[in-house]
Protein backbone atom coordinates (compact mmCIF):
# COMPACT_ATOMS: atom_id res chain seq x y z
CA UNK A 1 0.00 0.00 0.00
CA UNK A 2 2.96 2.52 0.97
CA UNK A 3 4.32 1.91 -2.77
CA UNK A 4 1.31 2.68 -4.52
CA UNK A 5 0.76 6.17 -2.04
CA UNK A 6 4.15 7.38 -2.88
CA UNK A 7 3.70 6.02 -6.70
CA UNK A 8 0.11 8.09 -6.27
CA UNK A 9 1.83 11.10 -5.06
CA UNK A 10 4.46 11.00 -7.30
CA UNK A 11 2.46 11.01 -10.52
CA UNK A 12 0.22 13.91 -8.89
CA UNK A 13 3.22 16.19 -8.10
CA UNK A 14 4.35 15.75 -12.00
CA UNK A 15 0.81 16.35 -12.82
CA UNK A 16 0.69 19.44 -10.89
CA UNK A 17 4.24 20.98 -12.48
CA UNK A 18 2.96 19.56 -15.94
CA UNK A 19 -0.21 21.60 -16.09
CA UNK A 20 1.78 24.27 -14.25
CA UNK A 21 4.01 24.47 -17.70
CA UNK A 22 1.32 23.78 -20.08
CA UNK A 23 -0.70 26.80 -18.46
CA UNK A 24 2.23 29.02 -19.05
CA UNK A 25 2.35 28.85 -22.49
CA UNK A 26 -1.40 28.91 -22.82
CA UNK A 27 -1.37 31.94 -21.45
CA UNK A 28 1.52 33.33 -22.78
CA UNK A 29 2.05 36.50 -25.15
CA UNK A 30 -1.02 38.58 -25.41
CA UNK A 31 -2.43 37.15 -22.19
CA UNK A 32 0.21 38.96 -19.80
CA UNK A 33 -0.49 42.41 -21.37
CA UNK A 34 -4.02 42.39 -20.06
CA UNK A 35 -4.22 44.73 -17.10
CA UNK A 36 -3.99 43.53 -13.82
CA UNK A 37 -6.31 44.22 -10.76
CA UNK A 38 -6.24 47.83 -9.22
CA UNK A 39 -5.73 45.96 -6.12
CA UNK A 40 -4.46 42.94 -4.76
CA UNK A 41 -5.14 41.53 -1.06
CA UNK A 42 -3.58 38.44 -0.12
CA UNK A 43 -4.66 36.32 3.33
CA UNK A 44 -1.91 34.52 4.28
CA UNK A 45 -0.83 31.95 7.25
CA UNK A 46 2.56 31.45 8.91
CA UNK A 47 2.69 27.98 7.54
CA UNK A 48 1.82 29.29 3.64
CA UNK A 49 5.79 29.14 2.88
CA UNK A 50 5.17 29.99 -0.71
CA UNK A 51 3.31 33.09 0.14
CA UNK A 52 5.69 34.03 2.97
CA UNK A 53 8.66 34.50 0.57
CA UNK A 54 6.36 35.87 -2.41
CA UNK A 55 5.85 38.70 0.61
CA UNK A 56 9.34 39.54 2.12
CA UNK A 57 11.08 39.01 -1.13
CA UNK A 58 8.68 41.87 -2.46
CA UNK A 59 7.95 39.81 -5.77
CA UNK A 60 4.32 40.45 -6.33
CA UNK A 61 5.41 44.11 -6.18
CA UNK A 62 7.34 43.63 -8.83
CA UNK A 63 5.41 42.02 -11.10
CA UNK A 64 2.34 44.10 -10.39
CA UNK A 65 3.88 47.87 -10.48
CA UNK A 66 0.64 49.35 -10.92
CA UNK A 67 -1.57 47.44 -8.46
CA UNK A 68 -1.80 48.22 -4.43
CA UNK A 69 -0.81 44.65 -3.30
CA UNK A 70 -1.38 43.98 0.21
CA UNK A 71 -0.48 41.27 2.72
CA UNK A 72 -3.06 40.08 5.63
CA UNK A 73 -2.42 37.38 7.97
CA UNK A 74 -5.11 35.08 9.52
CA UNK A 75 -4.39 32.17 12.44
CA UNK A 76 -6.30 29.90 10.71
CA UNK A 77 -8.43 29.17 7.26
CA UNK A 78 -11.64 29.58 8.11
CA UNK A 79 -11.52 33.27 9.50
CA UNK A 80 -9.28 33.50 6.77
CA UNK A 81 -12.14 32.44 3.74
CA UNK A 82 -14.71 34.43 6.03
CA UNK A 83 -12.49 37.68 4.98
CA UNK A 84 -12.26 36.26 1.25
CA UNK A 85 -15.83 35.74 1.04
CA UNK A 86 -16.94 39.13 1.89
CA UNK A 87 -14.93 40.75 0.12
CA UNK A 88 -11.94 41.82 2.04
CA UNK A 89 -9.34 39.76 0.19
CA UNK A 90 -9.05 38.50 -3.52
CA UNK A 91 -6.61 35.55 -3.36
CA UNK A 92 -5.66 33.29 -0.09
CA UNK A 93 -3.98 30.11 0.81
CA UNK A 94 -5.48 27.58 3.42
CA UNK A 95 -5.87 23.63 4.17
CA UNK A 96 -8.40 21.43 3.30
CA UNK A 97 -11.27 22.10 5.43
CA UNK A 98 -12.05 25.49 5.20
CA UNK A 99 -13.22 25.76 1.98
CA UNK A 100 -15.41 22.45 2.28
CA UNK A 101 -17.29 24.69 5.22
CA UNK A 102 -17.38 27.97 2.95
CA UNK A 103 -19.14 26.51 0.53
CA UNK A 104 -21.51 24.71 2.75
CA UNK A 105 -22.90 28.12 4.05
CA UNK A 106 -23.41 29.55 0.88
CA UNK A 107 -19.77 31.76 0.48
CA UNK A 108 -18.56 33.24 -2.37
CA UNK A 109 -15.37 32.11 -3.44
CA UNK A 110 -13.03 29.50 -6.30
CA UNK A 111 -10.63 27.03 -5.54
CA UNK A 112 -8.20 28.29 -8.57
CA UNK A 113 -4.81 26.32 -7.25
CA UNK A 114 -3.31 23.65 -5.29
CA UNK A 115 -0.14 22.47 -3.83
CA UNK A 116 1.00 18.74 -3.48
CA UNK A 117 -0.01 17.04 -0.30
CA UNK A 118 2.13 17.26 2.95
CA UNK A 119 0.65 14.13 5.06
CA UNK A 120 3.53 14.61 7.69
CA UNK A 121 2.64 18.62 8.06
CA UNK A 122 -0.19 17.90 10.35
CA UNK A 123 -0.35 15.67 13.52
CA UNK A 124 -2.73 14.67 16.96
CA UNK A 125 -0.49 15.08 20.47
CA UNK A 126 -0.86 14.23 23.50
CA UNK A 127 1.69 14.67 26.47
CA UNK A 128 4.78 12.41 26.64
CA UNK A 129 3.06 10.82 30.27
CA UNK A 130 -0.60 10.24 28.65
CA UNK A 131 -2.10 7.15 29.14
CA UNK A 132 -3.63 7.33 25.34
CA UNK A 133 -1.80 4.99 23.07
CA UNK A 134 -3.50 4.14 20.11
CA UNK A 135 -6.18 6.37 18.37
CA UNK A 136 -9.17 3.99 19.77
CA UNK A 137 -8.01 5.43 23.31
CA UNK A 138 -9.03 8.95 22.37
CA UNK A 139 -12.50 7.69 23.29
CA UNK A 140 -14.20 9.67 25.57
CA UNK A 141 -10.90 11.78 25.70
CA UNK A 142 -11.17 16.20 25.15
CA UNK A 143 -9.19 17.09 21.78
CA UNK A 144 -8.39 20.36 21.23
CA UNK A 145 -8.56 21.70 17.76
CA UNK A 146 -9.45 24.72 15.32
CA UNK A 147 -12.99 23.99 13.75
CA UNK A 148 -13.34 23.69 10.22
CA UNK A 149 -9.41 23.61 9.61
CA UNK A 150 -7.26 20.72 8.04
CA UNK A 151 -6.64 19.20 11.43
CA UNK A 152 -10.64 18.69 11.55
CA UNK A 153 -10.60 16.39 8.80
CA UNK A 154 -7.57 14.89 9.96
CA UNK A 155 -9.23 13.98 13.30
CA UNK A 156 -12.24 12.85 11.67
CA UNK A 157 -10.09 10.67 9.80
CA UNK A 158 -8.25 9.11 12.99
CA UNK A 159 -11.58 8.77 15.11
CA UNK A 160 -12.69 6.55 11.91
CA UNK A 161 -9.73 4.35 11.32
CA UNK A 162 -10.04 3.43 15.22
CA UNK A 163 -13.38 2.51 14.88
CA UNK A 164 -15.32 5.01 17.02
CA UNK A 165 -17.73 7.60 16.26
CA UNK A 166 -17.74 11.17 16.27
CA UNK A 167 -19.50 11.50 19.34
CA UNK A 168 -16.85 8.82 20.85
CA UNK A 169 -14.75 12.11 21.34
CA UNK A 170 -15.89 16.00 23.04
CA UNK A 171 -13.70 18.44 20.40
CA UNK A 172 -12.66 21.75 22.01
CA UNK A 173 -12.84 23.92 19.07
CA UNK A 174 -10.08 26.39 20.13
CA UNK A 175 -8.07 28.73 17.48
CA UNK A 176 -3.70 27.11 17.76
CA UNK A 177 -2.56 29.63 20.32
CA UNK A 178 -5.27 29.23 22.66
CA UNK A 179 -5.45 25.51 21.61
CA UNK A 180 -1.69 24.97 22.67
CA UNK A 181 -2.46 27.04 26.30
CA UNK A 182 -5.03 24.38 27.18
CA UNK A 183 -3.24 21.37 26.20
CA UNK A 184 0.15 22.73 28.05
CA UNK A 185 -1.86 23.20 31.05
CA UNK A 186 -3.70 19.87 30.54
CA UNK A 187 -7.49 21.22 29.75
CA UNK A 188 -7.87 18.80 27.06
CA UNK A 189 -5.93 15.25 26.41
CA UNK A 190 -4.62 15.71 22.77
CA UNK A 191 -4.36 18.32 20.15
CA UNK A 192 -4.94 17.99 16.36
CA UNK A 193 -2.97 20.78 14.69
CA UNK A 194 -0.94 21.21 11.81
CA UNK A 195 2.78 23.13 10.98
CA UNK A 196 4.20 25.48 11.91
CA UNK A 197 2.51 25.46 15.52
CA UNK A 198 2.92 21.49 15.44
CA UNK A 199 6.68 21.91 15.26
CA UNK A 200 7.13 25.05 17.26
CA UNK A 201 5.08 22.83 19.98
CA UNK A 202 7.43 19.76 19.10
CA UNK A 203 10.99 21.55 20.11
CA UNK A 204 9.62 23.93 23.07
CA UNK A 205 7.30 20.81 25.59
CA UNK A 206 8.43 17.40 23.22
CA UNK A 207 4.95 16.43 23.09
CA UNK A 208 4.15 12.32 21.47
CA UNK A 209 2.56 12.11 18.11
CA UNK A 210 0.27 9.92 18.29
CA UNK A 211 -0.27 9.52 14.30
CA UNK A 212 0.02 12.63 12.04
CA UNK A 213 -1.41 12.30 8.25
CA UNK A 214 0.25 9.60 6.53
CA UNK A 215 -2.58 7.19 5.91
CA UNK A 216 -5.52 9.32 7.40
CA UNK A 217 -5.24 12.75 5.39
CA UNK A 218 -3.33 14.07 2.49
CA UNK A 219 -3.53 17.38 4.29
CA UNK A 220 -3.92 19.44 0.86
CA UNK A 221 -3.58 22.85 0.48
CA UNK A 222 -5.85 25.33 -1.76
CA UNK A 223 -5.26 28.64 -2.98
CA UNK A 224 -8.92 30.15 -3.34
CA UNK A 225 -9.57 33.48 -5.03
CA UNK A 226 -12.80 36.07 -5.51
CA UNK A 227 -14.95 35.51 -8.36
CA UNK A 228 -14.07 38.62 -9.73
CA UNK A 229 -10.52 38.28 -10.11
CA UNK A 230 -10.72 34.58 -11.01
CA UNK A 231 -12.91 35.54 -14.01
CA UNK A 232 -11.59 38.97 -14.86
CA UNK A 233 -8.05 38.52 -14.30
CA UNK A 234 -6.78 35.12 -14.99
CA UNK A 235 -3.82 36.56 -16.48
CA UNK A 236 -2.91 37.93 -12.55
CA UNK A 237 -3.48 34.24 -11.23
CA UNK A 238 -1.21 32.99 -13.71
CA UNK A 239 1.48 35.72 -12.82
CA UNK A 240 0.82 34.26 -8.64
CA UNK A 241 1.33 30.64 -9.54
CA UNK A 242 4.61 31.61 -11.55
CA UNK A 243 5.92 33.55 -8.57
CA UNK A 244 4.65 30.95 -5.79
CA UNK A 245 6.08 28.09 -8.02
CA UNK A 246 9.68 30.45 -8.30
CA UNK A 247 9.41 30.87 -4.54
CA UNK A 248 9.21 27.31 -3.94
CA UNK A 249 11.84 26.35 -5.76
CA UNK A 250 13.88 29.38 -3.93
CA UNK A 251 12.75 27.39 -0.60
CA UNK A 252 14.55 24.15 -2.07
CA UNK A 253 18.04 25.34 -3.05
CA UNK A 254 18.48 28.34 -0.39
CA UNK A 255 16.62 26.41 2.77
CA UNK A 256 19.12 28.42 4.97
CA UNK A 257 17.92 31.74 3.25
CA UNK A 258 14.35 30.88 3.16
CA UNK A 259 14.03 29.60 6.78
CA UNK A 260 15.82 33.03 7.56
CA UNK A 261 13.07 35.14 5.96
CA UNK A 262 10.22 33.07 7.43
CA UNK A 263 11.83 33.62 10.53
CA UNK A 264 12.73 37.25 10.26
CA UNK A 265 8.83 37.46 9.09
CA UNK A 266 7.06 35.41 11.80
CA UNK A 267 9.33 35.75 14.36
CA UNK A 268 9.50 31.84 15.50
CA UNK A 269 12.79 30.42 15.79
CA UNK A 270 14.94 29.36 13.25
CA UNK A 271 14.80 25.84 14.43
CA UNK A 272 10.91 25.65 14.12
CA UNK A 273 11.28 26.62 11.05
CA UNK A 274 14.15 24.23 9.44
CA UNK A 275 11.71 21.52 11.35
CA UNK A 276 8.64 22.10 9.70
CA UNK A 277 9.94 23.18 5.86
CA UNK A 278 12.21 20.21 6.02
CA UNK A 279 9.18 17.52 6.53
CA UNK A 280 7.25 20.00 3.68
CA UNK A 281 7.35 18.54 0.16
CA UNK A 282 8.57 20.23 -2.90
CA UNK A 283 5.11 22.43 -3.39
CA UNK A 284 5.05 23.85 -6.88
CA UNK A 285 1.33 25.53 -7.59
CA UNK A 286 -1.02 24.84 -10.52
CA UNK A 287 -4.67 25.09 -11.39
CA UNK A 288 -6.50 21.91 -9.59
CA UNK A 289 -6.49 18.37 -11.77
CA UNK A 290 -9.92 16.28 -11.42
CA UNK A 291 -7.91 13.72 -9.48
CA UNK A 292 -6.99 16.58 -6.68
CA UNK A 293 -10.78 18.05 -7.27
CA UNK A 294 -11.70 14.57 -6.42
CA UNK A 295 -9.76 14.30 -3.34
CA UNK A 296 -11.55 17.09 -2.36
CA UNK A 297 -14.93 15.79 -2.59
CA UNK A 298 -14.19 12.57 -0.52
CA UNK A 299 -13.50 15.81 2.26
CA UNK A 300 -16.70 17.06 2.15
CA UNK A 301 -18.45 14.35 1.94
CA UNK A 302 -16.75 12.85 5.20
CA UNK A 303 -18.07 16.28 6.62
CA UNK A 304 -21.72 16.05 5.60
CA UNK A 305 -22.34 12.46 6.48
CA UNK A 306 -21.22 12.98 10.36
CA UNK A 307 -23.71 16.20 9.81
CA UNK A 308 -20.86 18.68 10.72
CA UNK A 309 -21.57 20.96 7.77
CA UNK A 310 -25.27 21.75 7.04
CA UNK A 311 -25.86 20.54 3.40
CA UNK A 312 -23.47 18.22 0.70
CA UNK A 313 -21.84 20.96 -1.51
CA UNK A 314 -20.40 19.84 -5.05
CA UNK A 315 -16.73 20.81 -5.23
CA UNK A 316 -16.72 21.58 -8.58
CA UNK A 317 -19.16 23.62 -8.97
CA UNK A 318 -16.49 26.13 -7.58
CA UNK A 319 -13.40 25.19 -9.12
CA UNK A 320 -12.24 27.87 -11.40
CA UNK A 321 -11.44 26.38 -14.98
CA UNK A 322 -8.37 28.25 -16.80
CA UNK A 323 -7.80 28.90 -20.58
CA UNK A 324 -7.18 25.50 -22.31
CA UNK A 325 -7.86 23.28 -18.83
CA UNK A 326 -9.68 20.30 -20.54
CA UNK A 327 -6.59 19.88 -22.95
CA UNK A 328 -4.13 20.61 -19.77
CA UNK A 329 -5.25 18.22 -17.90
CA UNK A 330 -5.62 15.54 -20.07
CA UNK A 331 -1.88 15.99 -21.34
CA UNK A 332 -1.11 15.81 -17.84
CA UNK A 333 -2.43 12.68 -17.17
CA UNK A 334 -1.87 10.76 -20.38
CA UNK A 335 -5.28 11.25 -21.95
CA UNK A 336 -7.35 10.86 -19.00
CA UNK A 337 -9.26 13.19 -17.08
CA UNK A 338 -10.07 10.18 -14.12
Amino acid sequence: MSVFINHFEQRRRAVLVTAAAAWGLLLSGAAFAQAAPAQIRIGFQKSAVNLVILKQQGALEKRFPNARVQWVEFPAGPQLLEALSVGSLEFGLTGDSPPVFAQAAGKELRYVGAEPSKPRSSAILVKQEAPIRTLADLKGRKIALQKGSSAHYLLLRAVEKAGLAWSDITPIYLPPSDARAAFERGSVDAWAIWDPYYAATELDIAPRVLATGEGLSGNNSFYLASTALAEKHPQALQVLFEELTRADAYVQSHRKEAAQLISDFSGLGLATVHRFIERRPPSPVAPLTPAITAEQQRVADAFAALGLIPRQVKVAEIVWQPPGATKVAQQATGGTTR
